[in-house]
């Protein structure tokens, strides 16, 4: 379940009460609601959920090979005390993040668009200084003081996300939105650092012109980073700038272009199907080994720890997810949730589902001072540890929604087509050019592949047109397949 979801957020009201706290890059007092000792809470707590619903990634050694990258800019940067972590996380969109107690996070996918060491020491220093300034703290103490809370919607209600049990705690910190003075404060540090670690601070402009072009040249949405790290002005020429004045005087600054692309070689991009892909309306699971429909027309998203669906007006949704049931039955299992509280009543029967035994009906949750919502539900035993648990929510009871919610639970079978459970990923290969000549002509000599060599000059900081030489590196991507 690759695509992710953006999932409920940590409550800031748990937060301590107000007090002071001493920013370590400025030095001075700021009035702050979370602690230095609540920030490393936030991202240790947080870690777990944000694997859980990403994975991490670690083929060829890249996750050794980025932690090192970012070991040498924490240790340069204003909390070298700090344990820092970094990881590589398995998922296909262009984004970095980063949570408080020095947790960093890197995709995949931002991974096979960088073109140097030192563009990657500017991704990861820009993130460490959102830890150094504190800017999640900021954004909290903000939110709390203004009385507007920490939260998004799921597409699903607050009582889905307490009935499940996929790990949630604190996901809605990546994606929380840092001002424009954040942005400039988290530009100016990753310069700062990533020259003190030894690296070319020149090489990081070209970095958000190749963001910018993703969305134009492939027609996806703007890349998650820009979308979570809004552009402060013209982050190109303010980068420019500060990475002028960084460099000024300085000899011996590391590029590293040709040795972090040869580690590309092999990264899995764009969603992999191991972890599950649609074709119409079928979803298949290889690595779960299970197949099922979603209501024709619907909206779908896939992440690593959930499948959900929502109609096109918003009327319903349903949510697949993996149960923590232990080894209880579907029947069982429904009890124990109504013994627990999670539930305030059920009506429901015994069924049998692609071979499977399974629980089938309607569960109400309790709203504080609300009245209970009810929830379509549906638990399958997979194996002797698989529960997958299906979620409805509808505007009505017995509605045509509910049937279809139904109707889709109802497909969830084994998946048994041997093609099928060993699909193959799209990757990047690092190719030399064999001659030189126009981006476009050279591509062609490298037989089928993936994406267009307008995407392909993106991914290599190219120009569609540009003049390439007799043994350039390049990357290509290879097509992978599902059957």
């Amino acid at each position: 379940m690759q695509r992710r979801r953006r999932l409920a957020l940590l409550g800031a009201g748990a937060l301590l009460a107000a007090g002071c706290a001493t920013n370590p890059v400025t030095g001075r007092q700021e009035i702050s609601l979370v602690s230095s000792a609540q920030e490393d809470q936030i991202g240790r707590d947080a870690y777990p959920a944000v694997i859980a619903e990403y994975g991490a990634y670690d083929e060829n050694g890249i996750q050794a090979y980025v932690d090192s990258v970012g070991q040498k800019l924490a240790r340069v940067s204003h909390l070298p005390g700090l344990t820092w972590h970094f990881t590589v996380l398995d998922d296909p969109a262009v984004n970095a993040f980063a949570m408080p107690g020095g947790y960093i996070y890197i995709t995949r996918g931002i991974l096979a668009y960088l073109n140097s060491e030192s563009q990657l020491a500017g991704v990861l220093g820009h993130e460490i200084g959102h830890v150094t300034h504190r800017h999640t703290a900021e954004q909290i103490t903000k939110q709390q003081l203004y009385g507007l809370g920490l939260g998004v919607a799921s597409i699903l209600s607050d009582q889905v996300r307490r009935l499940g049990d996929v790990a949630q705690q604190g996901l809605g910190l990546l994606f929380l939105k840092y001002s424009r003075d954040n942005e400039n404060q988290a530009d100016e540090l990753g310069v700062e650092y990533a020259t003190k670690a030894g690296y070319d601070p020149r090489e990081i402009p070209s970095t958000y012109a190749v963001l910018k072009r993703i969305s134009e040249v492939s027609g996806q949405s703007i890349p998650s980073f820009l979308s979570t790290h809004p552009d402060p002005g013209d982050r190109e020429a303010h980068t420019t700038a500060l990475a002028n004045a960084a460099a000024a005087g300085k000899s011996g600054l590391l590029i590293r272009s040709r040795a972090y692309v040869q580690r590309l070689e092999g990264v899995v991009y764009g969603n992999d199907p191991r972890q599950g892909y649609f074709e119409g309306e079928r979803f298949y699971h290889p690595a779960l080994g299970f197949q099922m429909s979603f209501p024709a027309g619907w909206k779908y998203q896939n992440s690593r720890s959930s499948v959900v669906a929502a109609s096109s007006n918003q009327s319903a949704a349903i949510q697949l997810t993996l149960a923590s049931a232990g080894a209880l039955s579907p029947s069982a299992y429904v009890d124990q949730l109504l013994r627990a509280g999670k539930i305030s009543a059920q009506t429901g029967a015994r069924e049998n589902i692609g071979g499977f035994e399974a629980w089938v009906g309607r569960v109400s949750v309790a709203q504080q001072g609300a009245t209970p919502v009810t929830l379509v539900a549906v638990w399958i035993r997979r194996s002797p540890d698989q529960m997958f648990q299906i979620l409805g929510q509808v505007g009505a009871n017995g509605s045509a929604d509910e049937r279809t919610i139904l109707a889709s639970a109802r497909s969830f079978s084994a998946l048994t087509d041997r093609t099928r459970l060993s699909p193959v990923p799209e990757r990047v290969r690092v190719v030399a050019a064999k001659t030189s000549g126009p981006l476009p002509s050279v591509l062609a000599g490298f037989g089928a592949q993936a994406i267009t060599p307008a995407e392909t000059s993106v991914l290599n900081n190219l120009q569609p047109d540009e003049t390439v030489q007799s043994g350039q590196l390049l990357k290509i991507v290879v097509p992978g397949r599902t059957r």
